[in-house]
């Protein structure tokens, strides 16, 4: 099987959505891919894309799965800029155990924000 086509996929892509924010539509230039993984030898991919808004300046992330002939989307508006999709991609992910930690901080928290955000 042949590689997936990207810049393909994602001029499909492109003239299909828009901006859910305006209504604008996104075109190539916009679109950052962020993270992807593609099943070996197939054209199955999975793609995380970023993509700024020419008209509205708004930003939207979503996800491209791709099986066979199947394309998926799920998109979601967020004030996250490329740098920052980008720095949080590198980190680890939230753990159950880290959860646990801020649900403590929360149940003892008594609204003072001053206080709690001092170092």
């Amino acid at each position: 099987m042949k590689n997936l086509d990207l810049k393909k996929v994602l001029g499909i892509i492109g003239f299909i959505l828009r901006c859910p924010i305006c209504g604008f539509r996104n075109n190539l230039e916009t679109m950052k891919v962020v993270d992807s993984e593609q099943v070996e030898g197939t054209p199955d991919a999975r793609l995380v894309i970023h993509s700024d808004c020419q008209k509205c300046q708004g930003s939207v992330m979503f996800t491209i799965g791709v099986m066979g002939p199947e394309i998926t989307s799920a998109a979601a508006v967020t004030d996250l800029t490329l740098a920052d999709t980008q720095r949080l991609r590198d980190l680890d992910p939230i753990t159950a155990n880290d959860v646990l930690t801020i649900h403590k901080a929360v149940q003892k928290f008594k609204g003072d924000f001053k206080k709690a955000f001092k170092r």
